[in-house]
């Protein structure tokens, strides 16, 4: 469980971590949002600048050719109850943030490039079923 203060940065906070694994959930309150739609060629970005309620937040946290890669979809609530959602590019803590880490024992969460642009998940079982390392 990673409680978030105010002014942090997502994903980059998660890609801090140390760990990899399943983002279960997260709620709490973001401003500063870029999210994206994945057109099949680029993600196309929209920009929130207000302070929003985080309403639901998912993805993982994997080992990429680069890195850590932190793949996160996001449903935010706006003053008056609309709601948005996609692909979470970038967002500031606003307040704070609850969000649910899962590590997964046995399997190290492989990120590869794919003819799409995007980066396709492959788990791997690791042996001994032991966290990975």
């Amino acid at each position: 469980m990673v409680r978030l203060q105010d002014g942090e940065k997502l994903p980059d906070a998660l890609r801090d971590l140390g760990a990899f694994g399943m983002v279960a959930c997260g709620v709490g309150m973001l401003r500063d949002m870029v999210f994206g739609f994945w057109d099949g060629k680029r993600y196309r970005e929209e920009r929130v600048s207000e302070p929003v309620e985080l309403l639901s937040l998912q993805g993982n946290i994997g080992e990429g050719p680069e890195g850590v890669v932190v793949h996160l979809h996001v449903v935010v609530g706006r003053e008056g109850g609309a709601a948005l959602g996609g692909h979470l590019l970038s967002a500031t803590v606003h307040n704070t943030a609850e969000i649910l880490v899962v590590e997964v024992p046995g399997v190290r969460l492989r990120r590869r490039p794919e003819p799409t642009g995007l980066l396709g998940l492959y788990p791997e079982g690791v042996e001994g079923g032991g966290a990975p390392g």
